[in-house]
């Protein structure tokens, strides 16, 4: 199991390969389908983010309300490849990870591996258990979108795995062929 700290460096992206358990605590941000669309507009605006994207890790989650005495609600990861075709515009200004279910495109597996990046899959169906990892959220950006707002939280041990790495190590292949292997 890998520790890691966002933000993330070329190197620490270098050490890890699809199939890698990792642990992730720090400041990671949030964003779904309409945020995605609002940030790749101020990129083509010319405008800043709303939170420094070099080296930061998002998680596509859209988590319900918090109860009472709560940080935060559910937080299961959705599925990623709606975000496709606005991920590789952020991994080419220094994304350096993502967090979700599902597979990829091809076209963002490449920018993982021209830019040095990663997407890490989070257990579908696990929110409640994901929320505990949660210390902080809030929002800094699209209220108005509610549970798709971007985010920033504060994680304290999230679990994920390496599911596409930077040379182009995919755990879902892995996984088929190893299973077909074995038939």
């Amino acid at each position: 199991m890998k520790k890691l700290t966002p933000p993330l460096t070329d190197e620490i992206i270098a050490g890890l390969r699809a199939g890698d358990q990792v642990l992730i605590s720090g400041k990671i941000y949030t964003a779904r389908d309409q945020a995605h669309y609002r940030l790749i507009k101020l990129i083509e605006e010319a405008k800043p983010l709303p939170f420094d994207i070099n080296g930061q890790i998002i998680y596509y989650v859209g988590p319900t309300p918090a109860k009472p005495g709560e940080v935060i609600g559910s937080a299961g990861p959705t599925t990623s490849y709606r975000m496709d075709k606005y991920a590789p515009a952020l991994i080419a200004l220094g994304l350096k990870g993502m967090i979700g279910k599902g597979k990829r495109s091809q076209e963002v597996k490449d920018a993982l591996k021209k830019y040095k990046a990663v997407y890490f899959g989070a257990i579908g169906g696990a929110g409640a258990l994901i929320s505990k990892s949660i210390r902080s959220s809030r929002i800094i950006a699209y209220e108005d979108l509610l549970s798709e707002a971007v985010r920033e939280l504060v994680v304290k041990d999230f679990p994920a795995y390496v599911v596409n790495d930077m040379y182009g190590g995919d755990l879902y292949e892995k996984g088929r062929l190893d299973f077909e292997n074995k038939i």
